[in-house]
This record gives structure tokens, sequence and C-alpha cells, in this order.
């Protein structure tokens, strides 16, 4: 199972988009102790948690998900794949491969 995953830090109020083929929790507890180095997005905090995710069927597809979702450049649309299931099913199946 592969995921793309939404991380939120209320500290410095910024989501976090990524993708993971491996176990999601201990994705995030890498994020929170710095373990992808000082100069990575997420070593700006250690608070990030999970906002929302979306489970894959394989790595790419989490890949093709998750770089929609940068493309979007909103915090806005972020909000609004929490708030409306459609909108998530939306992207979802727009982003598997045909």
């Amino acid at each position: 199972m592969s995921y793309t995953y939404i991380l939120y830090s209320e500290r410095i109020d910024k989501f976090y988009i990524g993708a993971c083929h491996e176990d999601l929790e201990y994705r995030i507890i890498n994020h929170n102790s710095g373990k992808y180095g000082s100069k990575s997005y997420t070593s700006q905090t250690k608070d990030w948690v999970l906002f929302l995710k979306f489970e894959c069927e394989d790595y790419s597809h989490a890949v093709r998900l998750e770089r929609k979702i940068k493309s979007m450049k909103s915090k806005k649309y972020i909000e609004n794949l929490l708030k409306y299931q459609e909108l998530r099913e939306r992207i979802f199946i727009e982003t598997k491969s045909t």
C-alpha cells in the first residue's frame, strides 16, 4: 500500500504534501524528528500532524496524486479536500492510470 498524505503544522500554519510507500506513521515520525535534514521543508517545525491521507494501490499513483494536489497551490483547495468527499474522489480518479 502506498499513500499520498497531507500534513499540517499549527505553529507555522502550513501544509506539507508527500507520498510514500512505507508505513505512514513512521514517515510522520521521521518528518517530526528532522530525519530528512535541516534543509527539508518539514524541518521548519516538529508539530506535523496528519491532515488527510489517500490510500493508493501503487506508488506511481501516489506520486501523481501528490503532484496534482501540489499543482493547485492553494491552501483553500487543501482545506476543501478535507471538507468535500466528492472532491477527494474526483482527484483520486483523475490521477489513476488508465
